[in-house]
């Protein structure tokens, strides 16, 4: 009996789960049919991306951002995450193409999501390259010829007088008022015309505005610019940056030249915004603050196995100032080139005003051909007879009735005998 009732209260037990379970299952279909849309119209949206490239500068904490063609942080940055910057092996300087997705609520940047190329090859092609520093300095062997046109006699004094190589050291010695910056454009277009395969790269540290404005539209190359009118910071920054863009691209095998107006400027900058070491040199120079752009000028090199970076600068005297004085000391002889500007030749409307007898390039028996070496050399004997003002004067004159410095040294040969 009692074995009865519990296998028959048992059996009510099952049967009331049994119809519990099912109406609970119901119930919940019918819930999760009401707050569930189907599976079949769920839409996963991609995010959204678009394609950014910028020069990246790695900032102290280890990440990075991709800053716009003026090198000058800005809200439109792409922010670079560490871990990308380790995987490829990316330094300050490179150019980083890929894909960017916008910022989200919290963030302040956009964000780069992957790496597509660096300097303009896959960006696996990053993580074999040198570095700059290792790499093997020569003297340059090639020159870059800068002669276009017949009127253009700037270029084709230099061509002679201080002939420029890939690789080369140069320092501009200007006086104000002496034509330097007329003479920067026609050696820029000379090598935009004459080597379309050097990466040109126009630097102007304390400039006037509008002076960067005729730049830029006198010059095919890339041209970047702090005026005088912002911090010395940013004076600093930019001409890092171009720097360390230069050297990425000598460590992919490339030619780069870089035309500097001025390194007074930079040495400048960098004395007013280092911290004092105790020393003073005369003028109020800082020694401290020699280093950076001496080891901006140093970075100029014809490499062994291929790649040059050129840097030509410009370096203010007779300014009235004892610190461009002492800048200029320091900087004599650390260059393989030195150009000459005169101001009396200037101030008598003598274009290009180049002193001869001052200017000239260190080892020019590897840029010029016996011949062409000869006949500069003769051409240097012939202005120290005349005078040098008079003898710059006379050269001008003859070499403006030529059609070519071929010719031009020619005729001096027939004036000898």
């Amino acid at each position: 009996m009692t074995s009865g009732i519990a296998e028959t209260a048992e059996k009510v037990r099952r049967r009331r789960r049994r119809v519990n379970g099912e109406a609970s299952e119901s119930t919940t279909n019918e819930t999760v049919a009401v707050t569930t849309p189907p599976t079949t119209t769920t839409v996963i949206e991609e995010p959204v991306t678009m394609q950014g490239s910028g020069i990246l500068e790695i900032v102290p904490d280890g990440h990075g951002f991709l800053r716009n063609p003026r090198l000058t942080p800005g809200t439109d940055d792409v922010y670079v995450a560490q871990s990308q910057i380790r995987r490829f092996n990316l330094r300050t300087g490179d150019m980083i193409e890929g894909r960017v997705r916008p910022p989200k609520e919290v963030e302040r940047y956009p964000s780069l999501l992957y790496v597509e190329r660096v300097n303009g090859l896959p960006a696996e092609a990053a993580q074999k390259r040198p570095l700059f520093e290792h790499l093997t300095p020569i003297h340059p062997n090639v020159q870059i010829v800068l002669s276009t046109e017949a009127n253009i006699l700037p270029t084709r004094i230099v061509d002679v007088i201080a002939p420029i190589g890939r690789g080369q050291r140069g320092l501009i010695v200007a006086p104000p008022k002496a034509g330097k910056t007329m003479l920067l454009k026609a050696i820029a277009n000379g090598i935009t015309t004459n080597a379309p395969d050097i990466q040109l790269i126009v630097l102007l540290i304390g400039e006037r505005p509008e002076e960067v404005t005729d730049m830029r539209r006198s010059v095919q190359g890339e041209v970047v610019a702090a005026t005088f009118d912002e911090p010395v910071e940013q004076h600093i920054k930019v001409a890092e940056l171009v720097l360390e863009k230069a050297k990425r691209q000598v460590e992919h095998g490339r030619h780069v030249v870089i035309l500097m107006d001025s390194l007074t400027r930079l040495t400048r900058a960098y004395n007013i915004a280092m911290p004092p070491s105790g020393r003073t040199l005369s003028g109020g120079v800082d020694p401290a603050a020699l280093y950076p752009p001496k080891r901006f000028f140093g970075s100029a090199r014809n490499i062994e196995d291929g790649g040059s970076l050129t840097i030509i600068a410009t370096c203010l005297v007779d300014t009235g100032s004892r610190m461009d004085d002492v800048i200029y000391e320091e900087f004599k002889g650390t260059g393989n080139m030195e150009l000459h500007l005169d101001r009396k030749l200037a101030e008598k409307r003598i274009f290009p005003a180049v002193d001869i007898q001052r200017s000239g390039t260190r080892r020019e028996d590897l840029l010029l051909d016996p011949v062409t070496l000869r006949q500069s050399w003769m051409l240097r004997r012939m202005v120290s007879m005349v005078g040098e003002n008079e003898g710059a004067e006379l050269m001008l004159t003859r070499m403006a009735k030529t059609k070519s410095n071929a010719e031009f040294l020619a005729s001096l040969g027939k004036v000898g005998s």
